[in-house]
């Protein structure tokens, strides 16, 4: 009998695309991860749709970009009506399961006038991104109403770790020698280790909340899609013991910066060098003791990945299971004078992505390293491509990569990537003096070249040949009129297209082409346009009964 067939779609927070082994990081190890991309295919240029959480992970869940989701920042809903993956899936009956972080704000106002109860089967749906909220845990649960009380808090005090926010006070605080609680939030506690037992973090415990939720949907016999969001490497950069030490200074790679980009940077970036989280990360102190707390989360995931494909393996799941390893954005971590993710250098916008296709017609890519220009957006119809769903290409405006994986020719692969950010919220709109309409920043990139451009700013240029490590803007260089001509026409043309028209397919649209050439479709539905008398109309109608004579 068949195998009804899974997908695994595992992403981490705030992960670089460089901090892997087989990426090439020279200290950090990760051979589980590194297991993962010998079995399937490592993509090397995949960009997503957003370096904020929000955005690009509703681009994530919707196969489609920022400027057609319309949540543009952290806190902006996903409306009411927005396809996602969840709902593509139960249409091929495939289980689509939450376990972690979706950081998705529910449209209640559009759920209120559209008089849906977010208690029912629907308004979970909508509120949950699609998802069935199996685990749902977005990972930052400070002492406010921030986002209080989750589950995982329950687990923590049922474990003897008590406290009004268990989620803080124990694993997210550095403890000192003496049992002092170091807040967790703050970088000069990096170092410590985290005041909880390894197994009892976050990280093995969303590990494990995903491997119960296989086992469940495996004993009723279901196809499912199980999409294992962590939190972590995002911060509060602390983590537990043995990981918080297994790395010093001395692995922390030299910062990727200049001077000039300090002395004489595009306004945009000037805003956001001034950000605190910025000024700090560009101390070498803050980055020898926070990088080293990053590799560690990094390596606890990479354990945890042993788990998880250990336990897949005792039950013959890679057999059937599609496995995607990735990360929703980078984390600048001091290069480019930068913290955070907000901006557009490769350490923020390219993410890791490794793609394991357990059919047959996969063999002959295993292990492949492959450089073409992917999106995020890819991943839902790949998925649904995989699962035997129907292309839905006026709704998704990804491209499955199963073409790719299964070694086809790629000529007429994407030329263009594209990334959108918003900065109408931050403080950057007050400095640059923009109004709110205009801070929109697009980036738009062939492989060679890399255009950030937006109103009211000049573009910003990137020769990704020459200068790799984008230290050098030669958006104002005459030199470059060209490339960044041509690249402006790209983003235009791209502008220009969005996926609006989601509730009609492209077969609905060309279903009378093959009639156009014979006779006019419209009589058949009695609608007369332009016609002068009957027997111009009787015509039409004996040229509608020859063409159906001759099918």
């Amino acid at each position: 009998m068949t195998k009804k067939k899974n997908v695994l779609f595992i992403m981490c927070d705030q992960l670089r695309y460089d901090y892997l082994s087989c990426a090439g990081h020279p200290a950090l190890k990760t051979p589980n991860i590194d297991s993962l991309a010998a079995r399937g295919v490592r993509f090397t240029n995949c960009y997503v749709q957003s370096t904020v959480c929000g955005p690009s992970r509703m681009s994530a869940y919707t196969g489609r970009y920022v400027r057609s989701h319309g949540s543009t920042q952290n806190g902006i809903p996903l409306r009411v009506g927005e396809p996602t993956l969840g709902d593509h899936l139960r249409e091929i009956d495939v289980r689509c399961a939450l376990i972690g972080k979706t950081h998705m704000v529910a449209d209640q106002e559009g759920m209120d006038r559209l008089g849906i109860d977010p208690n029912s089967i629907i308004g979970v749906h909508v509120a949950q991104c699609g998802f069935e909220p199996y685990e749902r845990d977005d990972g930052l649960h400070p002492s406010s109403n921030y986002d209080a009380d989750p589950v995982y808090d329950t687990y923590l005090r049922d474990h003897g770790f008590d406290a009004e926010n268990p989620w803080e006070h124990w694993a997210n605080s550095g403890e000192g020698e003496d049992g002092e609680n170091f807040n967790g939030w703050l970088l000069a506690h990096a170092d410590k280790a985290a005041r909880i037992p390894e197994e009892h973090s976050e990280t093995p415990y969303m590990t494990r909340r995903a491997m119960r939720f296989i086992e469940e949907a495996e004993g009723k016999g279901q196809s499912w899609c199980a999409h294992l969001s962590y939190i972590k490497p995002h911060w509060p950069y602390i983590v537990p013991a043995p990981y918080h030490d297994m790395y010093s200074a001395k692995d922390v790679k030299p910062p990727v910066r200049t001077v000039s980009e300090r002395d004489d940077p595009h306004p945009v970036l000037a805003a956001y060098q001034r950000e605190r989280y910025s000024v700090n990360f560009s101390r070498d102190e803050v980055r020898e003791t926070v990088i080293p707390a990053y590799m560690g989360l990094i390596k606890q995931i990479d354990d945890q990945m042993g788990v998880l494909f250990k336990f897949l393996e005792e039950r013959g799941l890679f057999e059937n299971t599609m496995i995607v390893f990735t990360s929703d954005h980078g984390d600048y971590l001091g290069d480019h004078w930068l913290g955070e993710k907000y901006m557009f250098h490769d350490v923020s916008v390219k993410v890791p992505m490794i793609v394991y296709d357990p059919s047959p017609a996969a063999d002959a890519t295993r292990g492949a390293v492959m450089d073409h220009l992917v999106e995020m957006i890819d991943m839902a119809p790949t998925f649904l491509d995989y699962l035997g769903g129907g292309a839905k290409p006026h709704v998704l405006e990804g491209r499955s990569v199963l073409p790719l994986l299964r070694g086809e020719k790629s000529s007429s692969w994407r030329r263009f990537a594209v990334s959108e950010y918003d900065y109408s919220g931050e403080r950057a709109r007050l400095a640059l003096d923009l109004p709110i309409g205009d801070c929109r920043l697009f980036m738009v990139t062939d492989g060679r070249h890399k255009l950030v451009a937006g109103p009211g700013v000049a573009p910003i240029l990137f020769d990704l040949i020459a200068d790799p490590n984008e230290l050098v803007d030669l958006g104002r260089d005459p030199g470059k009129a060209d490339a960044v001509h041509g690249l402006q026409a790209a983003l235009e043309r791209w502008l220009q297209t969005p996926a609006n028209r989601i509730t009609a397919s492209d077969a609905w649209v060309t279903s009378a082409d093959e009639k156009f050439p014979h006779f006019d479709p419209l009589i058949e539905h009695g609608v007369l346009i332009g016609y002068w008398d009957e027997d111009e109309l009787a015509e039409q109608h004996a040229a509608r009964k020859r063409w159906l004579a001759s099918r």
